[in-house]
């Protein structure tokens, strides 16, 4: 190992060190120390590393000194829009002033985080919406298009992230006109790839990183081999986001958005010189078709459903409806090849109706070997979906390379010192392992407890029982509790029977519901927990950073097993089966141990948060793996009675109270000052 890159990167973490003189608060902390050492030695070697790094670690720091005292380029991914916002807009300025070193760093968005001007220019000429709130939203956007620099929706306030008038001011892959555009020199996304080429260190998404690979349209394919180390934090979604964007995809929404496309563009830019109306009107239809067979007898769906291909491939209404769909496409395409001469518009869209027809026409045909077929379903559209079964192929081929450092840190990367559940699915089995565990003390502060007699989650009170429980954990520590279920269809019956056990109980208790708003006005809501129960599920059970005593009560409705009937679960089991190896320990438990330490995670959030985690699922005290899921956690205090269980929230409860009247007496009393001495 080089010496000198330790010495300063341990020099920098010292008790008398740079960390230390800007903020008083700061102590090493020698897991965060062993992070920084193995990240010091990839570097060096240029080698792989895994490491998993427990909550409260500081494992951004333990990254990123190194890479910046290390003096290469570096790119830094992450699994969400908000750690690469926190990373590039607070840690990343912070280090560099306190480090003094001379490196230039750059952001990196896909494309629909940016504005695209020419979009909207179009959308004031054009664009249809739906109520009045979405005309104030374009009208906001077309002020601030006026002032921003970036262009990074990211910067606009209190814009929801589900409004439709994003996809109507942001482009795509499909319908960018890249140098064609009238507004190419004042494009946001050319900018923020050409400060990212410039840039010794880029921070970009594992969703960029991906899809530039499959499809070479963002920067990445071109930045990563002039890079000396790629860190990947958030590492536990990696595969998942890897093996969605190395797929193929034909959604009907993509396709109702090329006719919608079609219609405005060939209406606006050559009216009478084709039969827009028409052509958009049969693609429309195919799209319209298409769902209704996919979809079947579904006819209510709420959520997202998963459809085995076996379950619609080989009928005769889908051959029929994939045709009809093409014959459209084909169609517009020779109108649209007839008009290219009007302007890039006219050729960007062409080239649209032919990659939709080659996907149809993939859909169409037998699925290649080594790849997995689904259907997605939704409210709002039906998606034809194939991928391989991991990302093994794409690493190892990247990795062979020219030679880097490759990082890949989280705080839960599986359950076992040689982090098997990420390395296998990776092609990593070679690289270095670290697991450093949290500095946090959870045997004093947090306590675990899974209900013996309790209904088992295949018996239809279990929901309900979830809720009634939750009601009785919020009463007794006056709100401040997060119930998170494993499937969204969950949601509706716990929230009810919350509700109704709060009433009986007499609990003056608010209940957030996911869906009922964004996540991030839920959260702001929440505030400081006081009298607040948020029920939600996926999108809760990561990425949420809410910590003192606003949240000290965490309930898992049941284990996260994967769904079994996912095709994409059935594809590996199958796979791992062939291999002679056992499908259950390697890939549901492994994943249950992985979700479960993300979803506990929630709880204990710094050195003196104190807590209770709720596991409403028997099985773990019934099953033989239930000890592995419980030895995967971090070390709890363990209650077995719910009458512990409630004795600790109310104690928790009387400590916040207590603590609060202290600050309230403080804040009264008149302090000693020069002007009013006591």
């Amino acid at each position: 190992m080089t010496q000198t890159l330790w010495s300063r990167t341990a020099a920098v973490f010292d008790a008398q060190g740079p960390l230390a003189r800007a903020d008083p608060r700061y102590h090493p902390r020698p897991p965060q120390l062993a992070l920084a050492r193995a990240v010091c030695q990839a570097l060096d070697q240029r080698s792989a590393l895994v490491a998993e790094a427990g909550t409260g670690v500081g494992k951004t720091f333990a990254y990123l000194v190194p890479l910046l005292l290390a003096g290469g380029r570096a790119l830094v991914s992450t699994a969400t829009k908000s750690l690469q916002d926190q990373l590039f807009l607070r840690d990343l300025p912070r280090l560099v002033r306190e480090l003094k070193v001379p490196v230039h760093t750059a952001l990196l968005k896909g494309r629909s985080s940016y504005l695209c001007r020419h979009r909207l220019q179009q959308a004031r000429l054009t664009a249809q919406l739906p109520d009045r709130f979405a005309v104030r939203a374009l009208a906001r956007v077309e002020g601030w298009a006026q002032a921003t620099r970036s262009g990074d929706l990211a910067e606009m306030e209190g814009l929801d992230e589900r409004s439709p008038v994003i996809p109507l001011v942001t482009s795509t892959r499909d319908n960018c006109l890249g140098s064609e555009c009238p507004e190419y020199r004042q494009c946001h996304v050319v900018q923020a790839r050409r400060e990212a080429m410039a840039a010794d260190l880029v921070v970009v998404n594992h969703h960029l990183f991906f899809a530039d690979l499959a499809l070479r349209d963002s920067g990445v394919a071109e930045l990563l081999p002039t890079v000396d180390a790629a860190v990947f934090d958030e590492a536990h979604q990696l595969v998942d986001a890897g093996v969605q964007f190395l797929g193929q995809t034909l959604g009907t929404a993509q396709t109702l958005e090329f006719a919608r496309d079609l219609l405005a563009i060939g209406s606006s830019q050559a009216r009478g010189l084709g039969s827009w109306h028409a052509c958009a009107a049969a693609v429309e239809k195919g799209a319209r078709d298409l769902r209704l067979v996919l979809a079947g007898e579904l006819r209510e769906l709420r959520g997202l459903r998963k459809l085995r291909w076996d379950e619609r491939a080989g009928r005769p209404e889908l051959d029929d409806a994939l045709q009809a769909l093409g014959a459209a496409l084909q169609q517009a395409g020779t109108e649209l090849a007839e008009r290219q001469e009007i302007g890039p518009d006219f050729a960007r869209l062409q080239q649209r109706a032919q990659e939709l027809d080659a996907l149809v026409q993939r859909f169409a045909a037998p699925a290649i070997d080594g790849r997995v077929r689904w259907i997605d379903l939704s409210p709002q559209q039906a998606r034809l979906v194939e991928t391989p079964l991991d990302i093994r192929d794409m690493l190892s081929e990247q990795r062979a390379g020219s030679p880097r450092a490759w990082i890949f840190t989280s705080a839960t990367l599986g359950d076992d010192d040689a982090l098997t559940w990420f390395t296998r699915q990776a092609a990593l089995e070679d690289a270095a392992t670290l697991r450093v565990q949290s500095p946090f003390d959870y045997a004093e502060h947090a306590r675990v407890w899974v209900p013996g007699r309790f209904p088992k989650p295949n018996e239809a009170g279990h929901p309900a029982a979830v809720g009634a429980l939750a009601a009785r954990c919020a009463q007794a520590l006056r709100g401040r509790t997060f119930v998170l279920t494993t499937t969204l269809r969950a949601l509706e019956t716990v929230t009810a029977a919350l509700l109704a056990q709060a009433e009986r109980l007499g609990a003056d208790l608010q209940v957030l519901t996911q869906g009922s708003q964004p996540r991030r006005a839920l959260l702001r809501q929440f505030g400081d927990g006081r009298g607040r129960v948020l029920v939600g599920s996926h999108s809760f059970w990561e990425g949420i950073d809410i910590a003192g005593d606003a949240l000290q009560c965490v309930l898992i409705d049941k284990l996260p097993f994967p769904p079994p009937n996912d095709p994409l679960v059935e594809a590996r089991v199958k796979q791992l089966q062939a291999q002679g190896r056992n499908a259950f320990e390697e890939l549901h438990v492994a994943e249950a141990a992985v979700a479960l330490k993300q979803g506990a995670g929630r709880l204990i959030r710094s050195e003196t948060d104190q807590g209770l985690l709720v596991i409403c699922d028997p099985r773990l005290r019934q099953m033989g793996y239930g000890r592995r899921l419980m030895a995967a956690l971090p070390p709890m205090g363990v209650l077995t009675e719910e009458a512990q269980a409630l004795d600790w929230l109310a104690l928790l409860a009387s400590m916040h109270e207590t603590d609060a009247a202290t600050t309230s007496a403080t804040r009264a009393s008149p302090r000693p000052s020069a002007w009013h001495p006591e």
